[in-house]
Parts: C-alpha cells; structure tokens; sequence
C-alpha cells in the first residue's frame, strides 16, 4: 500500500514540477476585433497596482522606503510579464506576497497599528494577483490553471496560520473566491477560443474533403472518356492488325512483321493506358509532380472536342465491322429527341459494349437495339458465343465500371451479365423527364432483356 502511495506522490510532484516549473513563454496573441487594447489595459493595470502598492506599503504597513519600491514594482512589473509569461509571473507575484505579508506581520502581531489593516493580501495585491491568474488561465492547460489556484490558496491560508493571534481584517476568504472566479473565467475564454479554433481547422479540412472529392470526380470522368474513346480505337487497330495478313493474297515476310509490330504496340499502348487510368481512378490526389495535362483537366479545363451523340452511332458501329464482327442495328419506338448527356452516355455504353465484343468475342454476332420509350431510352447490345478462343487481355474491368457510373448519374440503371448460349448482353434504361401529359407505355421494370417483340421466354442471344 505505501508503495501505491509513494508511486502516486511521485507521479503528482513530477506533474506539478513540469507544469509549474516551466519558463517556456506563452504569450498573448493580439485581439481579432481590438488588436493592442488588451496589452495596454493589462500595462495599465499594471501601472495602477504599483501606484496603489506604493501608497499601501508605506502609508499603511509602514515599511522602509526601499522596501517599498522594490516589493511594489516587482508585482507590477509580474502583471506585465504575465502576458509572455504566465507561470514565472504567477511565482513571482506570490513571492512578493509572502515576502509583504511576512514583514508587516510582527507589526500586526504587536497592536502598534491603529486599525485594522486588510491581510495577508492587500487590496491592490488582489487585483494584480487576479489579473496575474486570469493570464495564465487563458494560456495554459485547465490542469495547469487549478494546480496554480490549489497553491495560491494553500499559500494564502498558510500565511494566515503563521499570523496567529495577530490584529489584522482577514482577507483569505475574499481572495479564494476571486481567484477561483477568474480562473473559471480564464479557462472558459480559453476553451471557447480553442472550440472556435477547432472549428474553423474543421471547416478548412471540410473545404479541403470537397476540393479533393470533386477533383477525384473530375479524374474518374476524364478516365472514363480515355477509356472509352482511346482503348476502342487502339483495340480496333490490334484486331485490324492482327486480320489484316489474312486480307492479303501471300503477303511477304516484311509485311507480316510490320502490322504484328503495329498490334504489339497497340497492345502495349492498352497496357499503359489502363496502367493511367489506374492512377486516375485511385483516391490519392495527383502529386504535384503530375504531367502538366492531367493537371489542367483536374482543374477543370474543358474539353475541345464535341462530345458523339447517337447521329454518330452508324460511323461507330461500321467501324468495328471493319475490324471483323458482324453487326446489325435495330431500333424500336417512336424516335424523339433526347437530352444531351442521355445521348452522349447511350453512345458511349454502346461503344464500349462493342469494344469489349472485340476484344472478348472474336466472330461473334452482335445485336445493337435502341428502344425509345416516353420515361427514356433503352439500349441493349447482346452479342453470341464467341467462333473462337479470345486472346488475352490485360483489361482491369474499368468499362463496365464506366457503364455503370454514366447510368447511375442520369439516374437509370445497367445490367451486364452473360446470356444462357454462352455470349454477353449489356441492357441499359437511361430515363429522361417524361413530356407533359405523355403516356407511359415503357415496361414496368426499366430493363428488359426481351425485345418488345419477343415472347417471353425466348431466348435473347442471337
């Protein structure tokens, strides 16, 4: 038990001696709305308490003149000090009445004087010492701020058991009570001040959360357009590359070589821009060692080419039968403008639907269709079990993920899975703002996998 007990005094002095003992400064910043103001009435304070201090200890507890000027400026001069540094003020202040308090006590003690003088803190005394703690309160830990109040009053009771029997108008009680206010004071400015502290950091991290969350939304969507619009076009030079020998009646040797070199580069082109667009749609902000153009699109600057729409569709499509799938469009429903980001998201979902075809399906048939109903557009792009093996492709599932993220935006939904025959079909229902008094003959669930002239049950793949 008394090791317990040694082991607690031991951790309270070693507290007591790092927060009371420390000469580190703290001083006080200059007001928000006043500036210097609070300096000056904290000088003037301190100017006054020595004036009084002067008249007190002289006049009334009758104390030698160099004792007097010595014991009265060191207070005043502990007021001042008290605005870099809190603690050895609050010391020294202390010192200075102990030492007061003590010298004037054999007077006391003897009756010699004529009434009954305040003690063991005087009335000017109390105040320096009040401004003393409420300086310290409103720099240090609260920890800090009760241990200098427990002493203080430790002292001041202390000194009044020393007077004894002695004639003097006690002052302890007067000076517990204001000392204990003005730390109270002191450490509740000082927690509002660090709350309002705390909450602007927070509102700055919140700034700094909003900034990073749209510049990681900027990336995803110039991620998404480089894959869409650079990963087909390169897919369809390394499948053309790739047929091209088989076009040719006994192409030479040199001829072989430069388009197998042509679909190796293609190819490797691919590899370093998935490897991009893994950078990109990671949630770590671009260092500032960036290449200066993702930079600039992360800021926001614009593209400067027009976005495809659906009038662009047939150029897209007689494309990749160029590369050597077979395709056939059909559309249903009565066709009707649609709003521009609905055109530019059913193209891009068709063209990565046909890009993954290519790459996935090679001698496949696919099936493009468009339905328009009056809530929106319906794409569906099916394709048949591939004629044969796929080569491998180091795709990272970034297409699909594009898909998704450009129907959720317009508020519709996408469905990609395989079909029982052995191909893919991609459905999308992209909505639209219904017109007035239109009615609404689309399906009940927006995806169907059967065409409006399909019955049920029928299979979808081609």
């Amino acid at each position: 038990m008394s090791t317990v007990v040694n082991q607690w005094l031991t951790r309270g002095l070693r507290t007591l001696r790092e927060d009371l003992l420390s000469g580190e400064a703290r001083p006080l910043p200059p007001s928000v709305w006043l500036r210097w103001l609070p300096h000056g009435l904290v000088f003037l304070v301190a100017f006054g308490t020595t004036i009084a201090n002067l008249n007190q200890f002289a006049g009334q507890y009758e104390m030698s003149m160099e004792y007097t000027v010595l014991c009265s400026l060191a207070q005043g001069v502990a007021v001042a000090f008290a605005l870099w540094w809190p603690v050895p003020a609050w010391w020294a202040s202390m010192l200075v009445t102990f030492v007061v308090a003590m010298g004037v006590l054999p007077r006391l003690s003897s009756g010699l004087a004529e009434m009954m003088l305040p003690w063991p803190w005087g009335p000017s005394g109390l105040v320096a010492h009040a401004m003393i703690l409420f300086l310290l309160a409103l720099r240090v830990p609260t920890r800090v701020a009760a241990e200098a109040l427990v002493l203080t009053t430790l002292g001041t009771y202390g000194m009044q058991w020393f007077g004894g029997d002695a004639h003097y108008s006690s002052t302890s009680t007067v000076a517990t009570a204001l000392f204990a206010g003005v730390v109270l004071l002191g450490s509740t400015m000082r927690g509002r001040r660090e709350a309002r502290t705390q909450l602007v950091e927070q509102a700055s991290i919140t700034a700094e959360e909003r900034a990073r969350r749209t510049l990681l939304e900027e990336r995803s969507r110039i991620a998404r357009e480089l894959h869409d619009v650079v990963a087909h076009h390169m897919s369809v030079i390394s499948i053309q590359a790739q047929v091209a020998p088989h076009l040719v009646e006994n192409p030479t040797e040199e001829l072989k070589e430069n388009l197998h070199g042509i679909r190796q580069n293609a190819l490797e082109a691919l590899t370093e821009l998935r490897r991009v667009l893994g950078v990109l749609r990671s949630e770590n902000p671009p260092d500032a060692d960036d290449p200066p153009a993702i930079t600039a699109a992360a800021e926001g600057t614009a593209p400067h080419t027009p976005q495809p729409t659906l009038d662009r569709l047939d150029a897209l499509i007689e494309n990749t039968r160029a590369a050597g799938l077979t395709v056939t469009t059909e559309i249903h429903g009565d066709v009707t403008p649609l709003p521009p980001g609905v055109e530019l998201s059913a193209y891009r979902i068709v063209q990565e639907a046909l890009s993954n075809a290519l790459r996935h399906a090679p001698g496949s048939t696919v099936r493009v269709e468009l339905t328009h109903f009056p809530r929106g557009l319906q794409v569906r792009v099916i394709n048949s079990r591939p004629q044969r093996a796929a080569p491998p492709s180091p795709g990272a599932g970034h297409g699909l993920l594009g898909m998704r993220e450009r129907a959720t935006m317009l508020g519709g939904t996408l469905m990609a899975a395989q079909t029982s025959h052995g191909g893919f079909a991609v459905v999308a229902f992209l909505p639209r703002a219904a017109a007035p008094g239109a009615e609404d003959t689309s399906p009940t669930s927006p995806i169907s996998l059967t065409r409006p002239t399909d019955t049920p049950g029928t299979s979808p793949v081609l």
